[in-house]
């Protein structure tokens, strides 16, 4: 048990967000009846969407479903908001998600790690193994946490890729314009940083693709958005020649320049040279740039370098 779940255990709300088993209850029916459909069908179809008409693919590999019913919504975003009340009256330590994260929370810290394991196991598995087989043939561990946007907090994310096999993210609120969320291409491929699709979250709907996938949260507008996210970890995935090839040895040469909506400051060398920086990112150094690496650029990535005067990150 965490010093944080420790602490905050006599001040929870509902107390059920902290049993180990996902009441079927709490799914939209468009969930209860997806899940039903991948557990009967007996179709070896690689399409999944033969399977429920209920899954929509957003683009290859990336796929949302109506997942959350409005009570747990409603409950779990009590829970979460009550989490910062107490926290800051009682001074309980508080996990954020990630260095770029600055007002989310780890909610298994808290406590929650038991309900997402079985929300995970009896309902995220069942429609990952059939979307992807080889990262989703089993999950034994999650990293589970909350997001928060708003205009006086953290605006959006940076492109990135998540340390997850299978990542599962699900809008519980609340009123927002904005804050969309792009995706490009997977990690290592020619497309990396070439723009595919961008997605309009719905609350309570639910979007899953590969960890490996480049994509970034666009900045919010107006209002506040808040997310569930599940990064499902597959460690016998992890261990295989495939997951090294994807993560570490396998980079096909770029294919062109990137899209500036697929650009990242934190990781991209060539970032200066198309966009400026947030506002909130000027006057920080970023030493550990490294995309594309060494010897994987695009045609005309080492003349742009030399001529062009970069945009500035001062």
């Amino acid at each position: 048990m965490t010093e944080t779940e420790r602490l905050y255990r006599p001040h929870r709300k509902h107390p059920a967000l902290f049993d180990d088993v996902f009441a079927q209850e709490w799914l939209h029916p468009d969930m209860v009846k997806i899940v039903k459909s991948f557990h009967d069908s007996k179709l070896s179809t690689s399409d999944p969407l033969q399977i429920s008409p209920f899954l929509r693919q957003e683009t290859e590999e990336v796929y949302s479903f109506s997942c959350m019913s409005p009570t747990f919504i409603s409950m779990f975003n009590e829970e979460i908001e009550n989490f910062y009340t107490v926290s800051t009256e009682h001074k309980i330590p508080v996990k954020r998600p990630n260095s770029m994260n600055n007002y989310g929370v780890v909610v298994n810290t808290i406590g929650m790690r038991p309900i997402i394991t079985s929300f995970q196991q009896l309902y995220v598995w069942p429609l990952a193994k059939r979307l992807f087989p080889k990262e989703g043939a089993k999950f034994d561990d999650h990293h589970s946490f909350i997001v928060k946007y708003q205009a006086d907090e953290d605006l959006g994310l940076d492109m990135h890729v998540d340390d997850s096999d299978v990542t599962f993210n699900v809008c519980l609120g609340h009123d927002f314009t904005g804050a969309t969320l792009s995706f490009c291409g997977n990690l290592g491929r020619a497309n990396h940083r070439k723009h595919v699709h961008t997605y309009h979250h719905e609350i309570g709907r639910a979007v899953m693709h590969l960890g490996s996938r480049r994509h970034g949260a666009d900045d919010i507008a107006s209002g506040s958005r808040a997310n569930l996210i599940v990064w499902n970890q597959n460690h016998a995935w992890r261990e295989s020649p495939g997951y090294q090839r994807i993560r570490s040895t396998l980079y096909e040469r770029e294919d062109g320049p990137p899209d500036a909506v697929c650009l990242s400051y934190t990781h991209d060398r060539d970032y200066s040279f198309y966009k400026e920086l947030p506002k909130s990112k000027k006057g920080q150094t970023f030493s550990e740039r490294w995309c594309p690496p060494e010897g994987r650029e695009y045609k005309g990535f080492h003349e742009k370098m030399m001529e062009q005067s970069p945009m500035g990150d001062l």
